[in-house]
């Protein structure tokens, strides 16, 4: 599957998902269980993909999330984070720093392929897959409203959640 993958450093592919496109028909892997998309018609969908729990900036971007989460929660949008990650990391990071949202693991990467986000990384001469730091503002017709890529952690919460209360 490598030759699906792009370059990190590469701008957005041909046919990457963007602003109006409809949110792909995927399924999440959450410790609440398999819950598709479609579970979340008529809420707005907040999808954010990090690369690794537990290091330095996935901690800081999931803290902000939930450090808004009722906010976000008030405006009427449900959370899901995803990470290649298996869901017993996921459940320790979600109780050391007690993330109130969805934690979906994608160690496939069929979620992050079908939003666009899969990437190709070289660690110590090796290719790896992994996802490039992007969040997705999903309405409650199930149609993207807002996409960021490449996402610089300080403050984005904040302007995702700027975003979601003005839908």
């Amino acid at each position: 599957m490598t030759e699906s993958l792009r370059d990190p450093r590469a701008g957005a592919r041909a046919g990457a998902l963007s602003v109006g496109d409809p949110a792909p028909s995927v399924v999440f892997d959450t410790e609440q269980g398999r819950l598709p998309l479609a579970t979340f018609v008529g809420h707005t969908l907040v999808v954010y993909f990090f690369p690794r729990a537990m290091t330095p900036g996935c901690t800081t971007e999931a803290c902000d999330f939930r450090d808004r989460y009722e906010a976000f929660r008030q405006a009427g949008a449900v959370v899901v984070a995803v990470s290649p990650d298996s869901p017993e990391r996921h459940a320790q990071f979600s109780a050391r720093h007690q993330l109130p949202f969805y934690l979906a693991s994608d160690p496939g990467g069929d979620v992050a392929e079908a939003f666009g986000v899969a990437v190709a990384k070289t660690s110590r001469g090796v290719l790896q897959r992994s996802v490039e730091r992007s969040t997705f503002v999903v309405d409650g017709d199930g149609v993207i409203r807002a996409c960021w890529r490449r996402v610089r952690v300080a403050g984005h919460a904040s302007e995702v959640l700027a975003v979601v209360q003005r839908l």
